[in-house]
């Protein structure tokens, strides 16, 4: 699938087989809305569908306010994102900053200057 500037919504469902937590990601209006839970059990599929976003875009937004808990290695691999995306010479916003526990999170590795 070829990633274009102008895309239609869809949504992106990765559950955890584990604990059947979803992560859901929906695409609404230039911004990726994170929904559920991200944690070590969905981090490296979450990881991966947004570096092969970074690839193919000029700009990513992605919204954190409707996580529902988050873990360290989640943090650690937005963080990731992030320095892929900024050292690629792309845009990336990660906004979320009013969700507590989101911040706790990215406060907690020292991360929360990234957040918006």
């Amino acid at each position: 699938m070829v990633f274009k500037e102008i895309m239609i919504k869809f949504t992106l469902q990765l559950t955890n087989k584990a604990n059947n937590m979803a992560l859901q990601i929906k695409y609404n209006l230039g911004v990726f809305e994170i929904n559920g839970s991200i944690n070590s059990q969905n981090t490296k599929s979450f990881r991966k569908h947004f570096e092969t976003l970074i690839d193919q875009s000029k700009s990513i937004t992605i919204s954190l306010y409707k996580i529902k808990e988050m873990d360290n290695v989640a943090v650690n691999a937005i963080a990731y994102l992030y320095k892929k995306a900024t050292e690629s010479n792309k845009i990336f916003y990660i906004i979320g900053k009013q969700n507590q526990k989101v911040n706790s999170v990215f406060s907690g590795e020292n991360l929360n200057y990234i957040l918006k």
